[in-house]
């Protein structure tokens, strides 16, 4: 954690202040220690930078320089790549090859089998909580790390045919929206998604993804400008309102938080939107029967692991969580359905179980916005990439026009010219 109106020596030393022997802090003491290990580990990190300053990359340095400080000779990283550009993503990498240099020891903790590869000597993989075997990373390749991760033979490109858009679905024009401290975060915002296509929005996290999905399904107000579903003002709308037009289906970014309530069975999870209508609710009263079946019908077609629908939310698995959460907005049959980092935290396994599910309702004519964080998924399935930055649409891409490198660059506000330049 950073204290962000804080410097970056500030941090550091939080804590751990050095002193004069007079007892005060002794920052500049403290300043030059922070620049001599900068240096030594090529982290380019400025001591005087107030951490509101200075980028998420940047951020994540601070943190290991804090480690560096306290004489840490163990590093753990967990998942330190979830929310970095390509760019930063490869400094990160020569950063930890650095530290191993000087013989510290490093945890990766990832689901991110590229950078298992680049990274590790030695790979150990966990499965339910158990260890399922340690092999060392230069006798193996992703394939076989994946097969171990979920016990099966896993395709990492998701085949699909060429999309075929038809009418617009969703049209959103000059939209601003803010956040709790009426800070705009979206900012004259415009974007289109029509039936039958994957729209990828790519963007580093926080740059106004979340405001913008809150604003489409009426978690959030939009300040001004205009959210049309097929040709109908929606923008200011509750979300019930949304969800009872049938139109719009959510699978939202935290599915603890916003997509399940943990403490109730998987039945009563796969009705939330709908409990109150038939033939769930007649007069009132809830049927559990009309409930479980559906419920049944849901665990059965997504393939969820659950001994029964009975059983609580809270004691599936991730992916398990997240099968029914699509399960449950496909099975409204939605015109739009929004996908809000669908695979975070999962395997490999799962993932790719939920890559095929958008790309078959892609096939049926859905319209998809598909919000994440991860440029391989982004990638592998989009038709479009609308690149977000600063809170707008910075450039709208084809996946087989554009790399993870010109994409990574356009999340950090370059602007990339054909001749493939860049410039600020």
């Amino acid at each position: 954690m950073l204290v962000e109106p804080f410097t970056v020596t500030q941090n550091i030393v939080l804590g751990s202040e050095p002193k004069t022997k007079f007892g005060k802090i002794d920052l500049a003491k403290a300043r030059k220690e922070i620049q001599e290990l900068s240096d030594r580990y090529g982290l380019q990190v400025n001591p005087d930078a107030k951490i509101s300053e200075i980028s998420v990359g940047m951020q994540q340095r601070v943190e290991i320089l804090k480690t560096l400080y306290r004489g840490a000779e163990v590093l753990i990283f967990d998942e330190p790549t979830a929310v970095l550009t390509p760019q930063e993503i490869g400094e990160l990498i020569e950063i930890m090859r650095s530290l191993i240099k000087e013989d510290k020891s490093i945890i990766l903790i990832t689901h991110k089998l590229k950078e298992i590869m680049q990274v590790c000597d030695r790979c150990t993989v966990i499965r339910k909580g158990k260890g399922i075997g340690t092999v060392d990373v230069a006798d193996t390749n992703t394939n076989e790390l994946a097969s171990l991760m979920v016990g099966r033979e896993v395709n990492f490109k998701t085949e699909k045919t060429i999309a075929q858009p038809k009418d617009t679905v969703l049209e959103i024009r000059d939209l601003f929206v803010r956040d709790l401290r009426k800070v705009d975060l979206v900012k004259g915002l415009d974007l289109v998604v029509r039936a039958g296509e994957i729209v990828g929005v790519a963007g580093v996290d926080g740059n106004g993804q979340s405001e913008l999905v809150e604003a489409i399904t009426g978690l959030t107000k939009a300040r001004s400008g205009s959210i049309k579903l097929l040709n109908k003002e929606i923008s200011n709308l509750s979300p019930r309102k949304i969800t009872e037009s049938g139109g719009v289906g959510h699978i939202p970014q935290d599915r603890h938080k916003h997509g399940l309530v943990l403490d109730y069975s998987v039945g009563e999870n796969i009705v939330l939107q709908t409990y109150y209508q038939k033939p769930f609710s007649k007069a009132k009263v809830l049927s559990y029967k009309e409930i479980f079946d559906k419920a049944n019908k849901i665990v059965k077609e997504y393939d969820v692991r659950t001994p029964n629908v009975y059983t609580k939310a809270r004691a599936l698995s991730g992916g398990n969580q997240q099968k029914a959460i699509i399960g449950r907005e496909v099975d409204r049959s939605p015109k739009l359905l929004i996908a809000t980092q669908p695979t975070r935290g999962l395997d490999v396994g799962a993932i790719e179980f939920i890559h095929k599910k958008l790309i078959e309702e892609r096939d049926k004519g859905r319209a998809i916005l598909l919000v994440s964080f991860e440029l391989d998924e982004i990638m592998n399935i989009s038709d479009r990439i609308a690149v977000m930055f600063d809170g707008k649409i910075v450039a709208d891409l084809k996946p087989e026009e554009t790399n993870e490198q010109e994409l990574g660059l356009l999340m950090a506000g370059s602007q990339v010219n054909k001749a493939g330049e860049t410039s600020q």
